[in-house]
């Protein structure tokens, strides 16, 4: 099964979720596998799947 995740960022502010994921992974469940992600242009949202 594949799913995707759309983040909107804080006044389109992500350095608060890199900082997290660079401190403590991404935290994903058990059994879920990151492939790949990507950033609008605008970084008002991310795209990951």
């Amino acid at each position: 099964m594949l799913f995707m995740v759309i983040e909107r960022f804080k006044d389109n502010d992500m350095l608060p979720i890199y900082q997290r994921v660079r401190d403590a992974g991404r935290m994903l469940p058990e059994g879920l596998k990151y492939i790949d992600s990507w950033v609008e242009p605008n970084f008002s949202r991310c795209f990951q799947h």
